[in-house]
């Protein structure tokens, strides 16, 4: 029996992840649970296991006294004397207590205390095995959804995935592999929550850093990310090797690497910027896919007038403002974007004020060196 209790133990412990050593003090504890359930809470009681036989050894500790009144403390001459021969009256003594008089409700009592230990100890274990991949990309197996979010099993952890930070197109059915980026670790008073996301940000990056090689090397760096999620993604990137483009390095041989990931996320689009310093070829790049013909720039007020052909607006701009939108989060400027022919008209419009303006100042001149030469001539 005591040969199969260490055998379920280092089951127990190699499947939950828990040391068998720490198995072994939590049924400790539970045994102590059930002791003083069963012979009194005040009673000092010494439990020990052995981790290689099993064997249960318990103890109280007992007063040696001539008349026992209180036998959860206390027990007799008599009695001490065949423990150990050398105690006397007022000496105290661990006497040994036999398992088989816990009682059904100690047994009980044990077996709830150890799987009440044992759920700690496991979730313990989840927390310190995830606390610090916050930030990692996991594959998982979605479990079930109830209260609008996806249970998804990590090998022998649970995490949760929002609906909200799951893709708009996407619904995950039960026994599905997904991958999803660990937005958080935390722990609450039901125990540790590791919080998943497919909408973050940093989900696409950790996706480039997992497909492309030079990424993960730091050959090539994301300077920066932009998203919304199941619509459009923009990232810039910059090269560490004069010798390595970092746009092909991402996009790959016909598009294979880029496309890989578009498929990850469900057809979302990707556009790979090459980072630069200038401000007037970064905003231009990032208004792509939309083609740029002109731009000026206030580098005081950090604003930017984008000029386009008139068949490049709507793209410009996007659906709802959203190529624009991101551009504009991605550079860090204010981006206005007119069509050619609206800047044409403004052209004109400015020349013809300008027209206005120096014939009213020619006229004004002639009247006074009309007026002049008239009061001269009196």
């Amino acid at each position: 029996m005591n040969r199969d209790l260490i055998h379920i133990i280092e089951q127990m412990s190699k499947e939950r992840g828990i040391p068998k050593e720490s198995i072994l003090g939590t049924l400790e504890a539970a045994l102590l649970s059930a002791v003083r359930k069963k012979h009194g809470i005040d009673a000092e009681i010494n439990i020990s296991i052995d981790s290689t036989s099993g064997e249960i050894s318990m103890s109280a500790v007992k007063t040696i006294v001539k008349k026992v009144k209180n036998p959860m403390e206390e027990i007799s001459a008599k009695e001490a004397k065949a423990i150990d021969s050398t105690k006397a009256v007022g000496d105290s003594i661990e006497s040994p207590i036999a398992i088989e008089n816990f009682g059904r409700i100690a047994a009980q009592t044990a077996k709830q205390v150890l799987f009440q230990r044992v759920r700690e100890a496991e979730k313990e274990a989840i927390f310190e095995e995830y606390k610090d991949k916050g930030g990692e990309i996991v594959n998982g197996v979605v479990i079930r959804r109830e209260k609008g979010a996806y249970y998804i099993a990590l090998g022998r952890a649970e995490a949760m995935l929002p609906v909200k930070s799951t893709l708009p197109t996407e619904t995950l059915k039960r026994g599905e592999t997904v991958r999803s980026y660990i937005e958080e670790v935390k722990v609450t008073p039901r125990g540790p929550v590791i919080l998943l996301s497919r909408t973050h940000a940093n989900f696409v990056g950790e996706l480039f850093k997992m497909e492309i090689p030079e990424i993960y090397e730091g050959m090539v760096v994301i300077k920066d990310i932009v998203r919304e999620a199941g619509e459009r993604t923009k990232l810039t990137v910059s090269s560490n090797n004069s010798m390595v483009d970092p746009v092909g390095a991402c996009v790959g041989m016909k598009g294979t690497r880029v496309q890989s990931i578009v498929r990850e996320l469900r057809g979302e689009r990707i556009d790979i910027i090459p980072w630069t310093e200038d401000p007037r070829v970064l905003i231009a790049k990032a208004l792509s896919p939309a083609v740029v013909e002109s731009l000026g720039i206030n580098e005081d007020e950090k604003s930017a007038m984008v000029v386009v052909n008139d068949q490049q607006l709507s793209i410009a701009i996007g659906k709802r403002g959203q190529n624009v939108r991101l551009a504009m989060k991605l550079t860090g400027w204010d981006i206005d974007i007119i069509s050619e022919s609206e800047y044409n008209k403004m052209r004109k419009g400015e020349i013809e004020t300008q027209l206005d303006e120096l014939t009213e100042a020619s006229e004004s001149g002639e009247e006074d060196q009309a007026s002049e030469d008239e009061q001269q001539g009196q």
